[in-house]
């Protein structure tokens, strides 16, 4: 896997970089074919306070965990290990549902070449004091059913997810409601 590695208030040394490359690379036994995009991660520190945020942009999924603790190593030991449990539930999710088809098919294919979402600077409207924009987020649609829309969702720890309906080609929205089910918009 190639990372890209940032710091912010805080210098990433050689022995930094290579305990996220050996920890990090041990997620590599989980794919199927060797990953070729950037694995993003982001080390900061606020208030003695560290934090790793660990990216993976893959086909149709996107594994994200971060962690908060005193120390550098114990937080890159904890955001490892929750990705892990991410991988491993994706991998049974997908396995239980394809075996119930009767289609055996490879849970992970290569990363995609590039990021699926990009931070991009607001616009300040001097006019609007009420309503402020504090980051936008793009990415591509991936056509997939309601169902691998939950996973995705899940797997982000978000509250909805915009997808590109596979069967239908329009542009829904799957949300945890708050009894715990969940929800899903649909063009009319």
């Amino acid at each position: 896997m190639k990372y890209n590695i940032r710091g912010e208030n805080i210098e990433v040394t050689g022995a930094i970089r290579e305990f996220v490359e050996k920890k990090v690379g041990k997620l590599e036994r989980y794919f199927d074919s060797p990953p070729t995009s950037e694995v993003h991660v982001n080390l900061s520190v606020y208030n003695d306070e560290q934090q790793i945020e660990v990216t993976i942009p893959m086909t149709n999924l996107l594994l994200r965990a971060e962690e908060h603790h005193v120390d550098l190593y114990a937080a890159i030991d904890l955001v490892v290990d929750k990705l892990e449990r991410q991988i491993r539930k994706h991998k049974t999710k997908v396995n239980r549902k394809f075996r119930q088809k009767g289609a055996p098919k490879h849970v992970f294919a290569e990363l995609e070449k590039d990021a699926l979402a990009r931070k991009l600077q607001p616009e300040e409207d001097p006019y609007d004091d009420d309503i402020e924009i504090v980051r936008t987020k793009r990415f591509d649609l991936k056509p997939m059913d309601s169902e691998e829309a939950i996973l995705q969702m899940d797997m982000l720890g978000h509250a909805f997810y915009v997808f590109n309906n596979a069967i239908t080609g329009d542009t829904n929205v799957v949300y945890r409601r708050r009894d715990g089910k969940y929800g899903l918009i649909e063009p009319s």
